[in-house]
């Protein structure tokens, strides 16, 4: 029998869900009113935030993206000799899939087919990474879901007999605050049967310096890619940001585990936004906050698992210690 053609192993399912505060409109409205600034992360990734985030996964400074893509390189095939087929493999924030193809390309070593679903927000996004996919696989079957990660989830089901295992990679959840991230962790773990795996990069405590400058590097791209939220407000939202009057800022609150990335006004000044029809003042110092990258020990992973219903199935790390790779299963009442 001839290999199925790339439509007849392709569809794509657009729930419709968005996030709260979908519009960058809406975000940025709602965001400026109050007395802490703050934009979501969410909205750092239009189509030139996302060309410089490529970049900054290049840098030298940025370690995260090198060492969960280490682990992978070295582990993929255990992780899927782990998982009893046949395999269904879902991506949170799937992306471009590309440090996906290595846990691709190893459950299909191991089963000989795959069914792949991305869940992402950007139909876009996902046609065009399955697309790619599909061409250099011919025994990978793509059901991508333009979703919100829950609503995806529900939509990829018990998989017909197959067993799932649900990637979240790049250390996400790290923009989460520790209780966000219980939160969804648990809503994840609700989903899963007892089969079914979560492998999940979190990112790991280490000294200030290495974090800092994982998050502001000496060539300035990170600095670039958060002003470009400005920029965007300017291109999208009629605002008139002096883009030279802010200063990035990425600083590590090592008690707490916390990056805070904001960008900080150089003096005081007054921001318009026509199409809003709003002014916003900044005073000399103030901070609209666009991210927060949260670091976690050993304990606190085992701590957030076991607070959403999980527990540590494996653990990888890269060669230096700085990254780990969780496979986590449900807890089965019991057992």
């Amino acid at each position: 029998m001839p290999p199925l053609s790339v439509s007849d192993r392709y569809s794509l399912l657009d729930t419709g869900s968005e996030p709260e505060l979908a519009s960058f409109e809406d975000a940025t409205r709602v965001g400026l009113s109050g007395d802490a600034k703050s934009i979501p992360c969410r909205f750092l990734y239009d189509a030139r935030g996302s060309e410089l985030f490529e970049r900054i996964c290049e840098l030298p400074e940025y370690y995260l993206t090198r060492a969960e893509r280490s682990i992978l390189e070295k582990h993929a095939q255990e992780v899927a000799a782990l998982m009893p087929g046949p395999i269904t493999l879902a991506e949170l924030g799937s992306g471009n899939a590309s440090k996906t193809r290595l846990l691709i390309e190893a459950l299909l070593q191991h089963h000989g087919s795959l069914r792949y679903v991305p869940v992402d927000i950007s139909p876009e996004i996902l046609e065009r990474s399955s697309r790619q996919l599909l061409d250099d696989y011919e025994a990978l079957e793509v059901r991508a879901i333009a979703s919100e990660y829950r609503d995806g989830l529900r939509e990829v089901g018990t998989g017909g007999g197959h067993t799932r295992l649900v990637a979240w990679l790049g250390s996400s959840i790290g923009n989460l605050t520790r209780e966000e991230a219980t939160a969804f962790l648990r809503g994840v773990g609700s989903e899963l049967v007892p089969t079914d795996r979560l492998l999940i990069g979190i990112d790991l405590r280490k000294e200030t310096a290495v974090i800092e400058a994982a998050y502001d590097d000496a060539a300035g791209v990170t600095a670039r890619f958060s002003l470009n939220l400005l920029a965007r407000a300017n291109r999208e939202l009629g605002a008139d940001f002096d883009l030279s009057g802010f200063r990035h800022q990425a600083v590590y609150d090592e008690p707490n585990g916390q990056v805070r990335i904001d960008l900080r006004s150089l003096h005081d000044q007054r921001v318009r936004l026509e199409t809003l029809g709003m002014t916003v003042h900044f005073e000399a110092g103030e901070c609209l906050h666009v991210e927060n990258a949260f670091k976690y020990s050993f304990e606190e992973i085992e701590d957030l698992a076991g607070a959403a219903g999980l527990r540590i199935d494996r653990r990888w790390l890269d060669a230096e210690e700085r990254f780990s790779l969780n496979l986590l299963a449900p807890v089965v009442p019991g057992a």
